[in-house]
C-alpha cells in the first residue's frame, strides 16, 4: 500500500469487478482500519485513507520490539519463569536508573555486532533488556549471577579541566592558552597550535550543546559548572554502561555459602525498600530469610525475644576469612604447596599466577617458591599476570605497588 499510495493517499472507493481484486480490497480496508486504530492511518472519507509518514519506521520498531519480547520470554522460560510482558523494560543503552538483578541471558545482538545484549531479572519486579554493552563489562557476569548496571559516572575530560583552569573570570582565551603551553613546553611533538586547536574544537561541540559561548575571535565564555555540564553532556551522548558484579553465584549457592555474600551485605544493611514484593525481588527477600536462618544455626547470628537479629561482630570479614582459609587449604592439597593467609597490614609479594572466584569475591593467587596466598583481586593487576607483584593488605583490599607506580591504592 505504501508503494501504491499517491502522496500517502489511497483511494479504495471503487470496488473492482473481479472477485480476487474485491478480496484484496477487503483485506486492505481491514488493514487500514487496524492502522487507523494505531494512529498510523487516517480515513478522510469513506474509502479514502492517508498513510502516516511514520508508518514504516513505526511498524519496523514494533516488529523489533516483538522480537525482543519473545527473546525475553525465552530467557525466562529457560529458568522455568513466567513474567507479565507488561513488566518488561527495553533499554537501548545503559539505563538511566541503575538496575540490580539476576543475569538471565547475554548474547550478541547480531552476527556482525561486537557489543552484547543482556537480559536482567530485576529486584524491582521488572525484566530488563539492555543492549549495546561492552563485552569486557560483562566478562565475569555469569548466567544466574547478580549485577548492578547503570550509566557510567560522568567524569570531566582532561581538556575540559584544562579549559576551566586557563579561564580567567569565566573567559577562556586560546591565545593565552597557546602562550602558556609554549612556556611550559609539555606538548608531545611540540605541536602547540594543534594542541590548542583541539581544545577549541571541543568548545565548538559544547557551544552547539549550549554549554559554552563564543563571544569574540579569541574569547569563550565558560560557566562556573563547566566541567560537570560537559561531563554530563558526554554521558548522555555515549550512554556507556557501568556494570558491577555483586555476586558471581545465584541465590541458592549464596544461602549455604561459608563466605561473605551479596545476601550478607544486604542483611547487615537491612534496607529492603528497593525489593519488589513480586518476581526476583520477592525471591531475594525469601533468600535473605533463609540466609539469616543459616547464620543462626551456625552461631553467626542470634534472634532476640523481640524478633530482632544480632549478627556476629565483623560478620563479613569473618566469613571472608573463613572461606579463604577453606579454599586455600583445598588448593594447597592440589598444588602441593603450603597456603598462608595474609594478615591485615602485611606486605605480600610473589608471582601473580591466576585468579579464583569465591562467594566473597574474586581473589588473586600470589605464589612464592615455598608458599602461596590469596588476596583480593583488582582489575589493575590483570596486566601483571605471570609477573612479580607487591601490595599491602588493608581492610579487605590491597594497595598494589606496580612497577614505578608506587602506592597505587585501590
Amino acid at each position: 500500500m505504501a508503494e501504491e499510495a499517491d502522496a500517502r493517499f489511497l483511494d479504495l472507493r471503487h470496488e473492482p469487478g473481479e472477485p480476487k481484486r474485491q478480496f484484496e480490497r477487503t483485506l486492505r480496508l481491514r488493514r487500514l482500519s487496524k492502522l487507523g486504530r494505531m494512529g498510523l492511518a487516517t480515513e478522510h472519507a469513506p474509502g479514502v485513507w492517508e498513510l502516516s509518514e511514520r508508518l514504516e519506521p513505526t511498524l519496523r520498531e514494533l516488529g523489533e520490539r516483538g522480537d525482543i519480547i519473545r527473546t525475553m520470554q525465552k530467557s525466562l522460560a529457560a529458568d522455568g519463569i513466567e513474567r507479565d510482558p507488561m513488566t518488561f523494560r527495553i533499554h537501548e543503552g545503559a539505563p538511566a536508573t541503575p538496575v540490580t538483578g539476576r543475569v538471565l541471558d547475554k548474547y550478541l545482538a547480531n552476527e556482525l555486532g561486537v557489543n552484547l545484549t543482556i537480559v536482567v531479572d530485576g529486584i524491582d519486579g521488572r525484566t530488563h533488556h539492555i543492549a549495546n554493552i561492552d563485552p569486557m563489562q560483562l566478562e565475569d557476569a555469569r548466567i544466574g549471577g547478580v549485577i548492578e548496571i547503570g550509566r557510567a559516572e560522568a567524569t570531566a575530560r582532561p581538556s575540559d579541566r584544562t579549559i576551566a583552569a586557563i579561564a580567567e573570570d569565566g573567559i577562556y582565551r586560546p591565545s593565552r592558552h597557546l602562550e602558556q603551553a609554549k612556556f611550559e613546553g609539555r606538548v608531545p611533538g611540540g605541536d602547540y597550535e594543534g594542541y590548542v586547536d583541539a581544545h577549541v574544537r571541543r568548545l565548538e561541540a559544547l557551544r552547539r550543546a549550549g554549554i559554552a559561548e563564543r563571544i569574540g575571535a579569541d574569547q569563550w565564555r565558560i560557566p562556573d559548572d563547566f566541567e560537570s555540564r560537559a561531563a554530563a553532556y558526554d554521558a548522555r551522548r555515549t550512554r556507556q554502561a557501568s556494570v558491577r558484579l555483586l555476586s558471581a553465584f545465584g541465590l541458592e549457592k549464596q544461602i549455604g555459602a561459608d563466605g561473605s555474600t551479596w545476601l550478607d551485605r544486604r542483611l547487615v544493611s537491612p534496607d529492603v525498600s528497593d525489593l519488589a514484593p513480586v518476581g526476583f525481588g520477592q525471591q531475594v527477600q525469601e533468600a535473605m530469610d533463609r540466609r539469616r536462618e543459616h547464620h543462626i544455626k551456625r552461631g553467626d547470628a542470634s534472634r532476640q525475644p523481640d524478633g530482632r537479629t544480632f549478627y556476629r561482630r565483623n560478620l563479613l570479614a569473618t566469613l571472608r576469612t573463613r572461606e579463604v582459609a577453606r579454599v586455600g587449604a583445598e588448593m594447597a592439597h592440589d598444588k602441593a604447596l603450603p597456603f598462608r593467609a595474609a594478615a591485615d597490614g602485611e606486605t605480600v609479594s610473589g608471582k601473580f599466577t591466576n585468579t579464583v572466584q569465591l562467594s566473597s569475591g574474586k581473589f588473586a593467587i600470589v605464589e612464592k617458591a615455598h608458599e602461596f596466598t590469596l588476596v583480593p583481586w583488582r582489575p589493575v593487576i590483570d596486566r601483571q599476570l605471570g609477573r612479580e607483584v607487591m601490595g599491602v593488605v588493608q581492610g579487605g583490599s590491597v594497595s598494589w605497588q606496580l612497577g614505578r607506580q608506587r602506592g597505587l591504592g585501590l
